[in-house]
């Protein structure tokens, strides 16, 4: 799980810096030894934002996940500025599927497909669970999904939210118990 930290740099000449990081690593440049008289001062640069393909990466009940979105190319735009709510559908959700479906999907020949059912688990915003209506929503894909509300738990379509508001640099991630297929497939 990714921490939410602040980091003090003290650089050589005394001057010192301060940056909350997400489980980040703090760089410096150009070199303490670079620093002479006249030289530039170091910068501290964030090597590694928290994304949601980061939080998804850093989580090992997604790894399925994370190797569906690497194989459907979507890593790239689920690391990018967003914002965007994911329905992150866990490893258990995945093994659910009929046996096969998986691996058929994984194939390069249906990454249009496999782009299709995962598109459908992501809402453009940010949705805390607090903000959460009933009701019909679009996903990315196009497709609606049904939030239902039901006895304080939240469906989306069959799918139960197991868990809610895991935030990102670029969005939210609430976590799903079955993986959701849009109505054309």
């Amino acid at each position: 799980m990714n921490v939410l930290s602040l980091k003090t740099l003290v650089i050589a000449s005394g001057v010192t810096l301060v940056a909350t990081v997400f489980s980040s690593v703090i760089t410096t440049s150009p070199t303490l030894a670079g620093m002479q008289k006249g030289g530039a001062m170091p910068t501290a640069t964030v090597a590694k934002t928290n994304t949601i393909v980061d939080v998804a990466s850093g989580n090992k009940s997604f790894s399925t996940l994370v190797t569906a979105v690497k194989a459907a190319g979507l890593a790239e735009t689920l690391s990018g500025k967003g914002p965007f709510t994911v329905f992150a559908p866990t490893n258990e959700a995945f093994n659910a599927l009929p046996k096969g479906t998986l691996e058929t999907l994984l194939k390069p020949e249906n990454k249009a497909t496999l782009q299709k059912i995962l598109t459908y688990h992501v809402v453009s915003g940010t949705v805390m669970a607090k903000d959460v209506n009933p009701g019909s929503v679009k996903t990315v894909e196009g497709s609606p999904i049904m939030v239902k509300v039901q006895g304080g738990k939240v469906m989306i379509n069959n799918a139960n939210v197991i868990k809610t508001d895991i935030k990102a640099s670029n969005g939210v991630v609430h976590v799903i118990d079955k993986v959701l297929l849009p109505p054309n497939l």
